[in-house]
């Protein structure tokens, strides 16, 4: 079996169902991961407070033992490229001019995914204005592809590739118009899906 942090999220969201493994251990394991290899990748330019997250957990760790209904990801820990409106929590697409945004609302792709029982750790570094395929940041710095820290991850969503392929959570969303989602996937060893046109709401 995989280590507990490259396990796929439906494998996870299974576990949690089955109570293999409580939602506190999972977060706990992906917060001391992402302390420790963060400082090198500088995937992760936004982090939602390490309290509140754990008390996410715990709640979703009670929400099992009561048997209430599960959404299907629930309990697994995600991460956003970094211009995916959250409320409460800044969202700067990558840009000086939004270094402090703050949004009122969610994105609606992050409304539905944390209906289905996710939870956010935080917002990854992503290429200005996701306009260029390097993620090398001018405001908040290079996000390094984590098979080899001399290396670019791809754009503009690198920040979720390299967070993905570093086991820094369990899955991502990115952004993709000529490439920004499938580019990061690829140069960093993983599959990465472009919906339809209109399938998912902008």
């Amino acid at each position: 079996m995989n280590p507990l942090e490259f396990r796929d999220a439906g494998d996870l969201a299974r576990s949690v169902r089955q109570r293999k493994v409580s939602v506190v251990e999972v977060v706990t394991a992906l917060q001391e991961r992402i302390d420790r290899l963060n400082p090198k990748l500088n995937a992760y330019v936004a982090r939602v407070p390490a309290e509140e997250v754990l008390r996410q957990a715990q709640e979703a760790d009670k929400q099992v033992a009561t048997g209430k209904p599960l959404g299907p990801l629930h309990g697994v820990p995600i991460a956003l490229k970094d211009d995916f409106e959250t409320a409460g929590l800044r969202t700067t697409d990558g840009s000086k001019v939004l270094s402090e945004y703050v949004p009122r609302r969610d994105a609606t792709v992050w409304t539905r995914l944390r209906a289905a029982g996710a939870i956010l750790l935080g917002k990854l570094n992503m290429h200005e204005l996701a306009m260029g395929g390097t993620t090398n940041n001018p405001h908040y710095g290079p996000t390094s592809n984590p098979w080899d820290l001399n290396r670019i991850p791809g754009g503009s969503s690198g920040g979720s590739a390299a967070a993905v392929a570093a086991g820094l959570c369990f899955g991502s969303l990115g952004t993709d118009a000529r490439g920004s989602v499938r580019l990061p996937a690829a140069m960093c060893g993983l599959v990465g899906i472009r919906p339809t046109f209109g399938r998912v709401s902008r």
